[in-house]
């Protein structure tokens, strides 16, 4: 197979690997961008819960952007145990290497702390392919299997893009050079600027709903790994039906506990006051999202993204703690009284007026527009390749 066939000798290859939706969504605003490129042949691998209609086919989603897809490659273990994850990890590992070498980008580029993206972090260090880590230097202490896939992926890739100073700081510690390392804020947060959202009344005939719903939360909550965190869920769930409070509720992704979490679902689809959703076109999810009254659960979209509305958050249990927050997060106990008392504390006029004055501490929103000129300055002759080879001592360095 041919450079040619993808675009010609002349043309730069970009390859994105995405799994799942909260990944696309972190960075498909910079995939867009290097999409309409003419100098650049961009190309994704999607597999995972992407294709899974378990979790909403989120493939549409990325079909819909008009985005170019390498390869599909069904991967996720649709179970509910720790192994699935490393399996499915595995999966595409074997499946991808040859249609990668044979695709022979000029850069890989991937995010996050999942297990796909130390794939990533191998396919280019063993095909000696240049690789962009997004979102590396971050720091979570939850226990999860996040912080040292994340932490593994940054010594394996060759520049990394992040946030904030804190977490160059992270990344210097580690042993990484300076030059490899670019600071420009969350792209995450370029989808709240570049949005419009749709009235609460669009959003109600969009679910053809019919009772009260003029005042709702939105609810993201993930597993922690643990036989558990299902427990936690139903408290969130029984809080704000405590407190009357209406609420869009999203499905898990796919870690272990995933299915006891579906099963509380099942359960509680018998309340109006919940409407239930697995994926949703990225307008009306936005729109959801900058009406809500507040987010409660334990998703790392609260800690570094809401503020950017701003709405208060309930960051509910261990998930999320130690991560640098904005002062609209409120940390809370998995027990109902907790979150009855965070609830309460986000509903007062006081808390919300304090909300409404701040910025995000991770960026502006227009950092898509940084990575890509980054991006294009990188690729411009043999510099990548040069930094492709760490031969850097951490203890030299530190010295």
């Amino acid at each position: 197979m041919s450079n040619d066939r993808f675009g010609g000798a002349l043309m730069k290859r970009i390859l994105g690997i995405t799994t799942i939706r909260s990944d696309y969504d972190l960075i498909s605003t910079l995939y867009r961008l290097l999409n309409k490129d003419k100098d650049i042949d961009f190309r994704l691998l999607v597999s995972g819960a992407h294709l899974s209609t378990t979790y909403g086919t989120s493939v549409d989603l990325i079909e819909k952007d008009g985005l170019k897809i390498l390869l599909k490659i069904e991967t996720l273990i649709d179970s509910n145990s720790c192994q699935s994850r490393l399996k499915t990890a595995s999966i595409l590992l074997q499946n991808s290497i040859d249609v990668v070498a044979q695709f022979s980008p000029n850069l890989i580029i991937y995010a996050g702390d999942r297990e796909d993206v130390i794939i990533g972090g191998l396919l280019g260090t063993y095909l000696e392919i240049p690789t962009m880590h997004f979102f590396g230097g971050d720091h979570c202490k939850d226990g999860q299997a996040d912080n040292p896939i994340r932490h593994a992926t940054s010594k394996l890739s060759t520049i990394h893009i992040v946030s904030i100073k804190q977490h160059e700081e992270r990344l210097l510690r580690m042993g990484e050079l300076k030059k490899r390392i670019y600071t420009i804020g969350s792209i995450a947060l370029d989808k709240f600027n570049d949005h419009t959202p749709i009235t609460k009344n669009e959003i109600r005939k969009t679910f053809e709903i019919k009772e009260n719903f003029n005042y709702f939360a939105l609810v993201i909550f993930h597993p922690l790994e643990r036989k558990y965190c299902h427990f936690d869920f139903k408290n969130i769930l029984d809080s704000l039906l405590n407190n009357n409070i209406n609420a869009f509720v999203s499905y898990p992704n796919t870690d272990a506990g995933n299915k006891n979490i579906i099963n509380v679902i099942e359960e509680y689809k018998k309340y109006h006051n919940f409407i239930f959703f697995k994926n949703l076109e990225r307008n009306l999810f936005l729109s959801i999202y900058k009406n809500s009254l507040f987010l409660i659960g334990n998703s790392s979209s609260g800690i570094m993204e809401a503020a950017s509305i701003p709405i208060p958050v309930i960051n509910v249990g261990l998930r999320q703690i130690n991560r640098l927050a904005n002062e609209n997060v409120i940390f809370c106990g998995t027990e109902i009284g907790s979150i009855n008392k965070a609830i309460e504390k986000v509903l007062s006029e006081k808390f919300r007026k304090k909300v409404s004055k701040i910025k995000n501490l991770y960026g502006n929103g227009k950092s898509s527009k940084r990575a890509y000129k980054i991006i294009k300055k990188l690729i411009k002759g043999d510099y990548l390749k040069r930094l492709l080879y760490k031969k850097e001592d951490a203890l030299e360095e530190i010295k």
